[in-house]
């Protein structure tokens, strides 16, 4: 078992390297995993094993995590493929989709004033996911094409959109508070 700690984040669950991924496989695949490794196991065998457990229970955790999300296994295939990426770092960016970000910020900081936030939220985390969609397909093209520069580029643009669709989601459970309240 502590051969997982010379293992990429895939070969941990003995996934293919690729950003197309079955996320509900994923989860069976972790949820065995942690079946095997988990430091409850481990608790007769000494400390040295319980210890090894402990930190293989939290390798898998990050692995489950980064690769569940499809932005971060973007950022982590990029890791991979040998390129050290800092997004906060770098602010080159399609001028059109900037220009889409900077009208759906308004569109979103605005979603409260409409007759129906919700409705509105709905309909803004549609039109979100739907670029998400897109956008995913793309970043897998150009991984898959190894042309990582374009893939950065597209994992940008799903940072921004993930962050847009997470900022909806808040204002959502916000209101809805605000009506049960």
């Amino acid at each position: 078992m502590s051969d997982l700690f010379s293992k990429n984040y895939f070969e941990i669950f003995n996934l293919p390297v690729s950003f197309d991924l079955d996320t509900d496989s994923l989860a069976v695949l972790y949820r065995e995993l942690q079946k095997e490794i988990h430091p409850d196991k481990f608790v007769n065998a000494g400390e040295q094993q319980s210890r090894l457990a402990v930190q293989m229970t939290s390798l898998v955790n990050q692995a489950f995590d980064t690769l569940k999300s499809p932005v971060s296994r973007a950022h982590y295939l990029l890791k991979l493929a040998g390129l050290d990426i800092d997004h906060d770092q770098d602010t080159t960016m399609d001028p059109m989709f900037l220009m889409e970000q900077m009208e759906l910020r308004e569109e979103i900081e605005s979603v409260r004033t409409k007759d129906d936030p919700l409705a509105e939220i709905d309909h803004l985390l549609s039109q979100v996911k739907k670029t998400m969609s897109a956008v995913m397909q793309s970043f897998a093209d150009a991984y898959q094409s190894e042309d990582f520069t374009k893939a950065h580029e597209w994992s940008r643009k799903m940072q921004f959109l993930n962050k847009n669709a997470q900022e909806l989601d808040e204002i959502a459970v916000a209101i809805e508070d605000e009506l049960l309240g």
